[in-house]
């Protein structure tokens, strides 16, 4: 049964979403990507030209991942509007928002209008499916900024959450020399049991120096002034982590290491396959939806 969405502002990501969702015979009303030319090539894409005009066929509104840059605005790259949070939850008053990334601010917003809204960067099944792409965004990389192979080189990963078990095992795959470091006893078992070499984060220090490549998926810091006085001058430093990062940023430059901050890898690298995965995860979001 085909649906009638309502896509709002968003990055490429977005774009190839709307592309899907209207390829799969849904009905697609845009506002907010007036540039992306590709959308106007599909009859199921009806791109409007006020706000209203596109949501008032919809119950589901997806917007923007992450949804706002500045607390006040929606992220609409493709766009050269200005679309207010406000304005937004005003016009959407009483209908489904998905969107990534929501603040506080915006659920207090929601509710004033009796929006249900969902950050599907929330969902499990999401956080898992991004995890390949920002792994294989991570090789890309570490091949582009070192003068190494990756066979054989000496790889530190901080954290063994869901990026850094997906992300070790690739790069084993890859006959790198793979080590990850993790706090709980039980993360450090399940690295063994990966077949990788295990350390505890609280121990690292003068053993950094033995790495050629080390990368951060913890998302507080980690890889303190005091620790990255024993990184080896020509070590690729790649921090995962969100804002404000694992890696102290002041200290590294302060050494003339090479540190690479890499956010958003997903949308970066792989567009069209994150978008599949968002399409797979709100078409799950639906049905639960539905069942109620």
């Amino acid at each position: 049964m085909s649906t009638n969405f309502t896509v709002i502002g968003g990055d490429l990501r977005i774009i190839k979403l709307a592309k899907m969702l209207a390829e799969d015979g849904n009905q697609v009303y845009t506002y907010g990507v007036e540039k992306a030319e590709e959308l106007k090539e599909n009859q199921n894409i009806i791109m409007c030209n006020k706000l209203q005009e596109a949501v008032k066929n919809s119950e589901i509104i997806i917007g923007p991942i992450p949804f706002s840059s500045n607390g006040k605005d929606i992220n609409a790259p493709f766009s050269d509007n200005t679309i207010s949070i406000r304005e937004l939850m005003h016009v959407i008053n009483a209908k489904i928002l998905i969107a990534g990334s929501i603040t506080p601010e915006v659920y207090d917003l929601a509710n004033d209008e009796y929006i249900e809204i969902i950050d599907i960067m929330k969902r499990e099944e999401l956080a898992v499916l991004n995890t390949i792409s920002t792994a294989e965004g991570t090789i890309e990389i570490i091949i582009a900024n070192t003068n190494k192979i990756i066979h054989g080189s000496k790889v530190l990963i901080l954290g063994f959450g869901r990026i850094g078990k997906v992300l070790a095992r690739k790069l084993a795959g890859l006959s790198a020399k793979v080590t990850c470091a993790a706090r709980k006893d039980e993360d450090l078992a399940w690295i063994r049991a990966y077949g990788h070499m295990e350390t505890n984060i609280n121990a690292i220090g003068e053993n950094l120096s033995e790495y050629d490549v080390i990368i951060n998926t913890v998302p507080h810091l980690v890889l303190t002034e005091e620790r990255i006085k024993y990184v080896k001058d020509d070590c690729l430093l790649v921090d995962l982590a969100s804002n404000p990062g694992g890696i102290d940023k002041r200290a590294a430059k302060d050494k003339n290491l090479k540190l690479i901050w890499a956010l958003a890898l997903p949308g970066k690298v792989a567009p069209v396959t994150t978008a599949e995965f968002i399409k797979d995860t709100v078409y799950n979001i639906l049905k639960e939806i539905y069942k109620k």
